[in-house]
């Protein structure tokens, strides 16, 4: 059994700010590099916690109402085929979800993003989302600007 990470050595506790797209008191969003996978977004706890259930039930509601905003703004704004959600922190135990636009074209779908690729990337639709990424994440960042911190 290996040591749990120590919050001096988490990298998601020592983000760069000129990252967050948005932030609050318990939160912040991110735009996710994921080669292949343009909208894809990560909602990250600034507490150092590993799981959901650490958190008060004020922040678990808040967390999901972000979480929710992005997926909505992202099903409006690019029409994917499906929204993935995921809280894995298998590699980096430090609660942050995963928000990411599917599209039934992508090299991966209908597997998981890390899974081994179903088919070689369409670059012109690739290219045709990333080019609408500059809009999207205004949308998402007017969206967030919305909700107000229940805590």
């Amino acid at each position: 059994m290996t040591a749990p990470l120590q919050p001096s050595a988490c990298p998601l506790c020592h983000p760069q700010s000129k990252d967050f797209l948005w932030f609050d008191r318990h939160w912040y969003v991110i735009r996710a590099e994921e080669p292949g996978f343009p909208a894809f977004f990560r909602v990250v706890a600034r507490p150092h916690v590993a799981e959901f259930s650490e958190l008060p039930a004020s922040m678990q509601l808040h967390c999901m109402q972000l979480v929710a905003t992005i997926e909505r703004t992202l099903r409006t704004q690019l029409r994917p085929t499906k929204v993935n959600l995921a809280s894995l922190g298998n590699v980096v135990p430090h609660l942050h979800w995963h928000i990411v636009a599917r599209f039934d074209w992508d090299s991966h779908f209908p597997a998981p993003i890390w899974a081994p690729a179903q088919r070689p990337v369409d670059e012109a639709r690739l290219a045709a989302v990333q080019a609408q990424m500059p809009r999207v994440v205004s949308a998402v960042q007017a969206a967030l600007r919305l909700l107000v911190d229940p805590a």
